[in-house]
Order: structure tokens, then C-alpha cells, then sequence
């Protein structure tokens, strides 16, 4: 463990996990002291535990990496997704001794403490993601003990009882929550290890051929780079903005941000979504957008057992065969029996067949429910921002015909 989680005795101080089932571990505080509850998730990735936890998407909700070793290269200023960590707490299986990055600013534990984050390690992990898949994701809590306290019968039960009280995922409306709370406009591309300055950072686009209006559900910065490298200039408005708003800023795309919680309570974005598609402006939808777009146009929802959260996930793409390995991370999908005719499914899941994306049939619109800006994870989806381009070029085209 780290030097500065150890105390007079060597040893980091204590820590309980407790699930809503009474199931309880046993390990060692790596972040702040305090405690947390939320539903525990596990995700899959092996790398990208920055972009994870500043994740608006991961609002409420406690994160297992299923990866035994998390912390090796530390943490930087630039791969962060929101301004702070979303996540409602971190649980590891091993914090090496030693991280070392070219970029790195700080360890994970000095960042977990920096962020106010609850965060457990050494316990078995792989334990804890068979239970999460056997009997679904629950909700539970992390008590990081004071420095020299023992872990006691009385602080288990607490941490029980906290566990058990969490409210459920199901029916939360967390976008509004996550969201920007006033419009930004966003400009800045994609990291290059060489930009134009000659030097690692990312870009700006100042030659911009569209007019993208982004709705903030818990967006991440790394989709709005991808958008604006391919030459956007977006402006970013906030979850609850009626379509009337988005309309006076003339935009050439709307896309629907990813975010955390349960869909079918943000009435006012299904609302506003079905308005503004029913103009014929291209639209796309990733994660809670894909999920609002679906009730948008007359589809459902439904509480998943377990969620999709990780970096390896295969899609299908229906329309051509192409099959690509993509970043996911969400808890609820859209029920693929119950779609109405103007929706038809352009992807699925390798793992369980569910739906992974939809079009509609009678406007310019479609979603995707993996995020396909690959932070982290893999590049293969991003094809999908390439398809938003060319929907907006054509329907200038038809605009200026």
C-alpha cells in the first residue's frame, strides 16, 4: 500500500463494504474517511479507472473494478470526463506500491482523498462480481474507518443498515442532477501526442462546419471532442431546456448525451426530444439519450439485472455484419418486443442480445446505447460520429438545393 494511507501501526485504516443482502467485506481505506452508499456496479475494463469515475453517468452508483491491479499509472489533469468524480465510491481488489505515468500529477489515493471520494481495497473482487451477477446489482456501502479503529460488530451493522436504506436506481431522474445548470459553448478536439503547438494536449476547432446543440444529461468531455474534431462547433445546454430554446440557436445536429439514473422520469426530455425530432433535424443519441430517444418515439424501458459496465462489450452493427468491441455503461436498456414502427434496431449485444441501437424510419435520427467516444475503451464504434457528420451534411445539402 501507499505510504500515506498507513499509520503509526503501518497499516492503512480499515474499511467495511456492506451489501443490502447483510453481505459484508473486510479491507483497507485507500481515499477519503466517511462513508458512502449507492448501487454497486462492477465494470470490466482494465484500464481508464480516471475517466470511470468522473463519469456523470456513474452518479449514485459504487464502482467494482473487476481488474485486480488499479492505480498504476496514477492520475493526470487531462483525462477527467466532468470537472469532478461522479461515482459514488470505488472498490479495488489491489493498490500498487508504485504508479508511474509520463503524464501522472498525483497517485489514485491521493486523488480519491483530493475528490471527498470513499474508496475500499483489498477484498476479493472476483467474489463480489459473482455475487453482482448472480443475484443483480444491489444497492450498498463503503465505511472507511478512523485511522486505528478496529472494525467492529456495531460499525457492520451500521454500514448494513446504510446499505439497505440507499435509495433504488430505479426511478431516479439523475440527469437534471449531473447537468450543467447554464448553457457553454465547447470547441476544444481530440488529445494528440503532437498538436498544433508542437506538444502532447488537445486542440480547438476554429473553422467549424456545423452548429451542434448537445443536451447535457451527464455528457462526457471526451464525446464532445469527438464531435468537435469532426468539425462542430457545439453548444452545450442543460438537461431540462424546453426544445422551443434549442430551436432559436438554429442548430445543424442535436445529440442527446449519456447520464445516470432510470429514463422514464425525465418527462421533460422525452418531451422536448419528440418535439425536436419531429422537425427532420439530425439527431443522435448515446446512453440515456439512446434510452430518451426510445420513449421519445413511443418505446420502453426496463431495469436491467445487472447493466452493461466495461470496455470489452461486443456489439453487432444489423446493418452490415460489422461486429466492434465497445466502452458501456449503463443499468436500464430498451425493451426490443414492444418497438413501434417508426424504430428499428441497428445493434445488439454479444453477451445478451439486447438492444445496443435504433434509427427511425421516417426521420433522421438514431442512437447507440454503448458510449463510442472511447474513454475508456476502444476505438471501433466511433464510426458512429462520421454517420452524425454526414446526416448533417446532407440535410444542408438538401437545405441549400
Amino acid at each position: 500500500m501507499l505510504l500515506s494511507l498507513q499509520g503509526i501501526s503501518g497499516q492503512p485504516p480499515h474499511a467495511i463494504l456492506a451489501l443490502a443482502d447483510g453481505t459484508v467485506f473486510i479491507g483497507n481505506s485507500i481515499g477519503a474517511p466517511g462513508s458512502t452508499i449507492g448501487e454497486v456496479v462492477f465494470n470490466t475494463a482494465m484500464t481508464g479507472y480516471q475517466e470511470i469515475l468522473t463519469d456523470p453517468s456513474y452518479c449514485q452508483q459504487i464502482v467494482t473494478l473487476t481488474y485486480p491491479h488499479i492505480g498504476n499509472y496514477g492520475i493526470n489533469a487531462e483525462d477527467i470526463e466532468a470537472d469532478k468524480v461522479h461515482a459514488a465510491g470505488l472498490i479495488i481488489k489491489d493498490l500498487p506500491l508504485l504508479a508511474s505515468n509520463f503524464r501522472m500529477s498525483m497517485t489514485l489515493s491521493e486523488y480519491l482523498v483530493k475528490e471527498g471520494t470513499v474508496a475500499i481495497a483489498g477484498i476479493d473482487t472476483r467474489q463480489l462480481t459473482r455475487l453482482l451477477r448472480t443475484n443483480g446489482a444491489q444497492n450498498g456501502c463503503i465505511l472507511a474507518l478512523p485511522e486505528g479503529e478496529e472494525v467492529s460488530q456495531p460499525a457492520i451493522e451500521k454500514a448494513v443498515a446504510a446499505a439497505r436504506g440507499a435509495p433504488s436506481m430505479a426511478g431516479l431522474d439523475l440527469a437534471k442532477v449531473v447537468s450543467a445548470k447554464q448553457t457553454y459553448e465547447w470547441t476544444q478536439t481530440e488529445w494528440k501526442l503532437v498538436n498544433l503547438e508542437g506538444k502532447p494536449g488537445y486542440g480547438v476547432q476554429i473553422t467549424p462546419k456545423f452548429h451542434v446543440v448537445a443536451y447535457d444529461f451527464g455528457v462526457k468531455k471526451n464525446i464532445l471532442r469527438m464531435m468537435a474534431e469532426r468539425g462542430a462547433r457545439i453548444t452545450v445546454v442543460p438537461a431540462q431546456t424546453p426544445a422551443a430554446d434549442v430551436l432559436k440557436l438554429k442548430p445543424d445536429g442535436i445529440f442527446l448525451a449519456n447520464g445516470p439514473g432510470d429514463p422514464e422520469p425525465c418527462d421533460y426530455a422525452i418531451a422536448a426530444v419528440r418535439e425536436l425530432i419531429e422537425t427532420g433535424i439530425p439527431t443522435f443519441g448515446i446512453c440515456l439519450g439512446h434510452q430518451i430517444m426510445a420513449l421519445a418515439s413511443g418505446a420502453k424501458t426496463f431495469k436491467m439485472k445487472f447493466g452493461h459496465h466495461g470496455a470489452n462489450h461486443p456489439v453487432k452493427d444489423l446493418d452490415n455484419g460489422r461486429v466492434s468491441i465497445t466502452s458501456q455503461n449503463h443499468g436500464f436498456a430498451v425493451d426490443e418486443k414492444n418497438l413501434p414502427a417508426n424504430l428499428r434496431p441497428t445493434h445488439i449485444s454479444l453477451f445478451d442480445g439486447t438492444l445496443q441501437g435504433l434509427a427511425r424510419t421516417d426521420k433522421p435520427a438514431f442512437c447507440f446505447q454503448g458510449h463510442p467516444e472511447a474513454s475508456p475503451g476502444p476505438h471501433d464504434i466511433s464510426y458512429l460520429f462520421d454517420r452524425f457528420t454526414a446526416l448533417m451534411e446532407q440535410a444542408g445539402e438538401k437545405k441549400n438545393a
